[in-house]
């Protein structure tokens, strides 16, 4: 049997106002002061209409239509179940509609989707992942073995953190530079972890449907369901890893490019193969032994071409953004103020470093593409005032 494990990414950042240093009567309160509540709201509110609940809505009538046979799993920041939780209870509902089928798994990340895993303190990293497993299981009574780190980042070193944390696997990108000639459609060992399981993603076959779907350069294009369960029947391996961001279905590929037909179709046709089922990453991981080892020394993800850190910081900008947010770490921690904490780690979503990036391209459209500013320079001016401001506060008693 070839296993075909859905992952989608769930993610809203929290994003922030235009600030100045020099601005007079700055309120009080930091969420106030820094975040943008009306555009964080109008976002949410469209990208719900747009997704979260006419995806939530397929994937609850394909799970009943076809008897529980199709199964997925989602990740969803802490940013994102904040915002709905604000502005959207009823997308809060429709994923517990889906939990209470037990064909749904949540998987495990930072609460604040941050790069805290990069920090030399792993403290803060630890802190969060114990947050977020708890938000998960207070919303949708769910406890996942698998460990999904913001944006796929993964490391010997972060593999091995996850498992001390208790998790059984961890999601990768299957990328050549860590397979080399090997297949990403298999389960792997990560040097030095003992029993963590690396799934790693089939970035062919997820780029597809996320990125290709709707072009029409594409020697591929139209993509049917058909066609497309074709090739997953063709794949050879233990498992079809297809990770991808959920806006895809109605964001990023319209409703007009037929991405909604397209997933209406997919697991009728998948599973008019007979080697085909769909499984979750836990059920993945515990029938399948790993068939190797990956040995991952500098991080990598999902990101960009180089698939590295260079999105968040592969810049001046961003490292020194960066170095600034985790030098805030043990003064935060001393400050003993919720609020601090909470804009603190608000501030460490990896939106606000990505926003910055300077490459050109095709990877520089995608970061324009999802950017709130003019240029990655307009950004960092804005995101270092806040910095600088919060430097202040943090620094005095509140």
């Amino acid at each position: 049997m070839t296993a075909v494990c859905f992952y989608f990414q769930v993610h809203q950042p929290v994003r922030l106002k235009k600030f100045s240093l020099f601005a007079d009567n700055l309120p009080e309160s930091l969420m106030e002061r820094y975040f943008d509540d009306e555009a964080n709201r109008g976002i949410f509110n469209k990208v719900s209409d747009k997704c979260y609940i006419p995806a939530n809505a397929a994937i609850l009538k394909l799970i009943e239509e076809n008897g529980g046979k199709f199964r997925v799993s989602y990740s969803l920041t802490g940013s994102f179940l904040e915002q709905a939780k604000k502005y959207r209870p009823d997308v809060i509902e429709s994923f517990r509609a889906l939990a209470k089928t037990g064909c749904v798994e949540f998987l495990n990340e930072t609460y604040y989707h941050s790069l805290s895993s990069l920090f030399e303190d792993k403290t803060e990293f630890v802190e969060q992942v114990r947050l977020h497993s708890e938000e998960l299981n207070s919303l949708f009574k769910s406890s996942g073995k698998v460990f999904r780190n913001t944006e796929a980042l993964f490391s010997n070193d972060i593999a091995r953190l996850a498992e001390e944390l208790g998790f059984e696997g961890i999601v990768a990108e299957g990328f050549e530079s860590v397979l080399g000639w090997r297949s990403p459609n298999y389960l792997y060992s990560v040097r030095g972890a003992q029993k963590i399981k690396a799934l790693l993603r089939n970035y062919k076959l997820s780029d597809d449907v996320s990125y290709r779907f709707s072009a029409r350069w594409w020697p591929e294009w139209p993509l049917t369901a058909e066609k497309y369960a074709k090739w997953l029947a063709g794949a050879p391996g233990q498992c079809v890893n297809l990770f991808m961001d959920y806006e895809t279905f109605g964001e990023h590929q319209w409703k007009e490019t037929g991405i909604f037909d397209f997933l209406a179709a997919l697991p009728r046709e998948a599973l008019k193969y007979r080697h085909i089922e769909f499984m979750t990453p836990t059920e993945v991981v515990r029938d399948n032994p790993a068939v190797g080892e990956i040995d991952v020394q500098k991080p990598i993800s999902w990101a960009d071409m180089e698939r590295d850190t260079s999105a968040w910081l592969g810049n001046g900008m961003q490292r020194e953004c960066f170095r600034m947010l985790e030098g805030f770490d043990l003064k935060v921690r001393k400050a003993r103020d919720a609020e601090a904490a909470h804009a603190w780690r608000l501030l460490q979503n990896s939106d606000h470093l990505y926003y910055l990036c300077t490459k050109s391209w095709a990877d520089g459209d995608v970061h324009k593409y999802f950017s709130p500013f003019s240029s990655p320079y307009d950004g960092f001016i804005n995101y270092m005032n806040i910095l600088q401001d919060f430097r202040q506060e943090v620094e005095k008693e509140r």
